[in-house]
Order: C-alpha cells, then sequence, then structure tokens
C-alpha cells in the first residue's frame, strides 16, 4: 500500500471510528423507540456523521448532507444487496460551508451550501471519486442564521430555494429574506414564490393537487410555550405567512404584531408543538405502510430549545399529519418516539425520505446515522 493510500485509509478511519461510540448507543437504544403496531425501526446506515437532509438518486444511492459539525460533508449512501442495510457511505464532498440542502435531478446531485448552489454532474457513477461540483449560482445571502438550506425540486421543474431571516424576530433586511424562491436548474430566473416565513427546513407536495407544504419554526425568547411550530400550505405564488407579525394559525408577536391583522396574512394549516423544531417532511407515497397512511405528511421533529427540565420537552420525534380529501389538517400525532430519555436527547431526529420499497428513512444527526422504519401485519 502506498503513503497516499495509506494516509486516505487513515482518514476514512478516523471519520468513521470517532462516532463508533455514540452509534453503538444508538443501536442499543432502538428498543426505546415507540411506534404503531406493526412498524418496525432498524438502522439503515450506522456511520453518516451529522446526518441531516436525504434526497434519492438513481439505483436507490441515497444522498445524504449534514453542516459544519459534521465537516461540511456530503455522503452517498449505497445499499448494494437492497436488503435494507447500507453496505457502504462514501464522502462525495467534504469542507463546504452548511451544506444541508441536498436535491437529485437528472443525473446530477445539487447541494446548498450557504450562499451557494452546487451541482455534482453524473453523481451515480462518479461518487466515488470526489467529483468536481459545478457552481450552479453564488447569489444567495450568507448569513449564518438560518443559514442553511433545504432544496428540492418542484412539479415544475423549478429548484426550490428558502432563505431564512437572520434574525430571531424583525422585518426581513432585503425581499430575499424570510422566504422561499425558485431558481431555474441552471441557476437563472429568482423569484420570491412565499413570503413571511422565517424559516423552513422542510417541504414536500401534494401528491395530487400539487400544492407546496412545508414546517417552519416559530421564533425563540416568548417562553417554552410560545410561540407554535407550523405546517403550512401553499395554494399559490405570492402568499405571505406572516412573519414577523404572526405565528401560528393567528398567534400575535407582542412587539411586531402590534395593529397588525392576522386575516392580512396566510396562518398555519396546523399549529404544530411549541419550540419542537420540525424539520423535514414528506407526503407518504409508497404502499408498504397500510392505506390510511396514503398521502400523509410524516414530520421530523428535532427537539425543543427553550423546553428544558422541569418543563416537558417538545419534539424529538416523528410525527403524522392526517389530511382529509379538501387537504385540510385532521389530526396532529406522534407517529414515534423515545429519542428523549428522562431528560436527556441520544438522538434528533432530521429528515425523513420515502423509498422506492416503501420504507420511510429517518436520519439523525446527533446518533449520526439512518434509520428505516417498516411495516408488516
Amino acid at each position: 500500500m502506498t503513503l497516499m493510500k495509506r494516509t486516505i485509509a487513515a482518514a476514512v478511519l478516523a471519520v468513521f471510528g470517532a462516532c463508533t461510540s455514540a452509534l453503538a448507543q444508538s443501536e442499543i437504544r432502538l428498543g426505546t423507540i415507540k411506534l404503531p403496531d406493526g412498524f418496525r425501526i432498524s438502522t439503515f446506515a450506522p456511520k453518516v456523521p451529522n446526518a441531516r437532509s436525504l434526497t434519492l438518486g438513481g439505483d436507490g444511492i441515497v444522498y445524504v448532507s449534514s453542516r459544519d459539525r459534521g465537516a461540511g460533508q456530503v455522503y452517498a449512501v449505497v445499499d448494494k444487496d437492497k436488503n435494507g442495510e447500507a453496505e457502504e457511505v462514501h464522502v462525495i464532498a467534504k469542507g463546504l460551508t452548511n451544506p444541508n440542502g441536498v436535491a437529485y435531478r437528472d443525473g446530477a446531485l445539487y447541494v446548498a451550501a450557504v450562499n451557494q448552489i452546487l451541482r455534482f454532474d453524473n453523481i451515480d457513477t462518479t461518487y466515488m471519486n470526489s467529483p468536481t461540483p459545478v457552481l450552479v449560482t453564488d447569489k444567495y445571502p450568507s448569513d449564518a442564521t438560518h443559514g442553511w438550506r433545504y432544496i428540492a425540486f418542484g412539479p415544475d421543474g423549478k429548484l426550490y430555494v428558502p432563505v431564512g431571516s437572520p434574525v430571531n424576530v424583525g422585518e426581513p433586511p432585503t425581499d430575499h429574506h424570510a422566504c422561499i424562491t425558485t431558481i431555474n436548474a441552471d441557476g437563472t430566473g429568482m423569484e420570491v414564490f412565499a413570503k413571511g416565513v422565517r424559516n423552513t427546513v422542510g417541504f414536500d407536495w401534494h401528491p395530487k393537487t400539487k400544492e407546496l407544504w412545508f414546517t417552519e419554526n416559530g421564533r425563540d425568547l416568548l417562553g417554552p410555550d410560545s410561540p407554535p411550530d407550523e405546517l403550512n400550505r401553499v395554494q399559490k405564488a405570492g402568499m405571505h405567512f406572516g412573519f414577523p407579525y404572526f405565528f401560528g394559525k393567528d398567534t400575535p408577536d407582542p412587539k411586531f404584531g402590534e395593529g397588525k391583522k392576522a386575516s392580512d396574512y396566510t396562518g398555519a394549516a396546523q399549529d404544530l408543538a411549541p419550540h419542537a423544531a420540525a424539520l423535514g417532511m414528506r407526503f407518504y407515497t409508497g404502499s408498504m405502510f397500510p392505506e390510511k397512511y396514503r398521502n400523509q405528511i410524516f414530520i421530523a421533529e428535532h427537539g425543543s430549545a427553550e423546553r428544558k427540565p422541569p418543563v416537558e420537552p417538545t419534539g424529538y420525534c416523528i410525527s403524522l399529519a392526517t389530511l382529509d380529501a379538501d387537504s385540510k389538517v385532521t389530526k396532529y400525532e406522534t407517529f414515534a418516539k423515545g429519542w428523549m430519555q428522562t431528560g436527556s436527547a441520544w438522538g434528533r431526529p432530521v429528515d425523513v425520505l420515502v423509498m422506492p420499497d416503501g420504507a420511510l428513512l429517518v436520519t439523525d444527526d446527533t446518533a449520526n446515522c439512518i434509520y428505516r422504519i417498516t411495516y408488516s401485519k
């Protein structure tokens, strides 16, 4: 083995070996996760440091982002024999700034790294070879606060890119803050699609209506019980979702809501638990789960920042929002829980992804792994 190969091998072992202890604990503690009858949780990939957002590539390859705590890396996770356990985790890129957003289209992987959108062409065949990215755009704000982005391609072929508020609460400094934008796949044609969005780190389109739904985190520093996080529905472009004036369906901000009317803005389709840090969400489009879950929304709730003992924490779970035929939310409930134990969180869900076989993947940036939730009678 050459010196270079030994150096590379040592680096790979260092990256994955550093989290071995935490990963072993996450495996053991899977027994604490409570799911509805018939569901089972297992580990899909146990060595994915700071695993964040998910997107599905060709041949079932799963692409996974991280943030700076994971050295700004992007991964390809490969289950070669399709048995529900990934055999390989490859580092595609490293040293990026908060590469939280990943999206796949026409054989290319798009990565959002704060102000930049990068594209890795032919990624399904180059992921093992440290591919060189193409710069799609660097026109997005570079604010650190809420600067990690979730991205996805919509039914219209546009890439949807949110830009969070650079402060906890306050008037956006520009029209391209506190919003969701769209761009063409080549980075041109930036437009604001939705306004008044404090920070969204997860969205998806209804399989039938093609309407965009997104989670949104409420502001901090109003105590443990206010305001709620949000699940929002975009019925047309240009809608304003209330930030910084209102949160949830109609909760006013004590300062910026003064003199404003909730009816002038679009309230949440569903108030979520306060400070639950609702992140990734997906409509369930698989056939493995029972029919009642079809076209319903699974939400990864990362966990509360302002609800500390003795206040009961919120989040640290996967929740389920059930819609009726008119896309009205009829129920919001916990689907999977157990990552928080006796006041200490051993894991924190970040994103969810429906796989071709109908299984649901879940990333965990604290236990550094990806779970797989399955169902059988």
